[in-house]
């Protein structure tokens, strides 16, 4: 019996079973298509679909959730040396942390030389596979092209499109027009809001079949490329896989424990994410989860909507790593002679063609074969010996791209003050729990008529 005026302590939640955590069922469909792939590998070819269509209504997705997230931030601040401040702490941030994943890329492929000794003969090789890509290069080739790509051509075009550098460009735009008009605005922001509701309750629906997805795109990946083709270039897999944890501990960590967290912990918060795009190889299926996940992690909602679409354009730590990686590997396949001077030439190029691959769906071979035609050391054709391994390797750049992005969100909200380290620890030290759904709308209503 509870004392009088004082209300009874809310009971704590029972434990969420382990097979109802998002994160196991992702692991579990994983597994499943591995299998699957293995023992039915006529079956599982024709799963490509199913990883496909959750792909691509997050996708539908994206770009109103874009709109409405940086609408929401920036309006809401009504403070335009804010967001000036935000954007250039986080393009700082996101060009010091890719360069050094480049150098770091290419120092840990002249250390281990998997191309040596492959001996390859251009003249052997069957380059129609890469024609298609080689054909996309157009689009990253100049920096003028890239930064003219950035206005869209109508504001209905870059939604279209699904260019998320586009979106962002309007969106911007569109919010600083909201603050500048005031309170007149607020109409328009209550609609905004009410919109980004409801787009977030599709996104919570359309995660139930998440772990279907990861099946799949398993599935069909396992049919199709088999794990001969893994093993034949296990090598450079093996290499860039631990390319890629070193990032993480290099760089990753002590910058996440300057800050004052725990990066362990927070990848085992967004933990349902990273098993998710390892699965899918799309860092887009996992972008409406991550702003709100950063917004319970304390970061302000302003600079999460800024900072993590842009990250998403500019912040690439994971796909640099393996431009550097790759690049080298094929100089060393093909016997291509580099000396440094030949790779500061190719890292500077790197720095300015791995922005362009904001603009290309999939683009990672595209802006791979624009690098080897810019650097024009390296055959363009001898990317076709890593297109057998590329979705083998593009699951590890998207998991350190996720991870990259959302320590550089908590970095800039810190830099800027706008981080509730309260909620970042707790947050962190419990784990993420889904939210309680708010009570049904009509309830509210027939429960309001009922006592006038």
């Amino acid at each position: 019996m509870s004392l009088p005026g004082k209300s009874a302590a809310p009971k704590p939640k029972a434990r969420q079973p382990f097979y109802r955590d998002l994160s196991f069922q992702v692991l579990a469909g994983m597994a499943l298509g591995v299998a699957t792939g293995y023992f039915f590998p006529k079956f599982g070819i024709n799963l490509q679909p199913v990883g496909d269509a959750f792909i691509r209504i997050i996708q539908m997705l994206i770009g109103p959730i874009i709109f409405c997230t940086v609408c929401s931030g920036i309006a809401g601040v009504n403070d335009f040396k804010k967001v000036g401040r935000v954007a250039i702490k986080a393009l700082f941030y996101f060009e010091v942390v890719t360069s050094l994943a480049l150098v770091l890329g290419l120092v840990v492929i002249n250390l281990l030389k998997p191309g040596v000794g492959m001996n390859v003969d251009m003249h052997s090789v069957h380059s129609a596979a890469v024609d298609v890509y080689i054909a996309k290069a157009h689009h990253v080739v100049t920096t003028s092209e890239f930064l003219l790509n950035v206005i869209p051509h109508t504001a209905i075009s870059a939604f279209a499109g699904g260019d998320v550098l586009q979106v962002l460009f309007f969106s911007v735009l569109f919010a600083f027009g909201l603050a500048a008009i005031g309170e007149r605005a607020q109409p328009v922001l209550n609609l905004i809001d009410a919109m980004s509701g409801s787009l977030f309750w599709i996104i919570g629906l359309t995660m139930k079949i998440a772990p279907l997805a990861a099946f799949g795109a398993i599935a069909f990946t396992v049919s199709k490329f088999g794990f001969g083709t893994l093993i034949s270039l296990g090598k450079l897999v093996l290499e860039f896989y631990l390319t890629c944890a070193l990032f993480i501990m290099l760089i990753l960590w002590p910058i996440a424990k300057v800050n004052g967290f725990s990066l362990l912990r927070l990848m085992r918060y967004i933990g349902a994410e990273l098993l998710l795009v390892i699965g899918t190889s799309s860092s887009e299926t996992v972008f409406p989860q991550l702003i709100d996940k950063l917004e319970r992690l304390g970061c302000e909602k302003s600079v999460v909507g800024l900072v993590l679409p842009t990250a998403y354009t500019f912040n690439h730590d994971g796909t640099c790593l393996y431009f550097a990686a790759a690049a080298v590997f094929l100089a060393q396949a093909t016997n291509t002679p580099m000396n440094w001077h030949d790779q500061l030439v190719l890292l500077a190029v790197l720095l300015l063609t791995s922005k362009g691959a904001a603009g290309v769906s999939g683009a990672a071979i595209a802006v791979l074969a624009a690098t080897l035609a810019a650097s024009n050391t390296i055959p363009v054709e001898s990317i076709a010996l890593i297109l057998g391994i590329h979705k083998a390797m593009s699951s590890a750049f998207v998991f350190t791209n996720i991870v990259g992005n959302s320590v550089a969100t908590i970095v800039v909200a810190n830099w800027e003050k706008a981080l509730d380290r309260v909620a970042l620890r707790h947050e962190l030290k419990t784990g993420f729990k889904p939210a309680d759904p708010p009570p049904a709308r009509l309830n509210q209503t027939s429960s309001g008529q009922a006592s006038n």
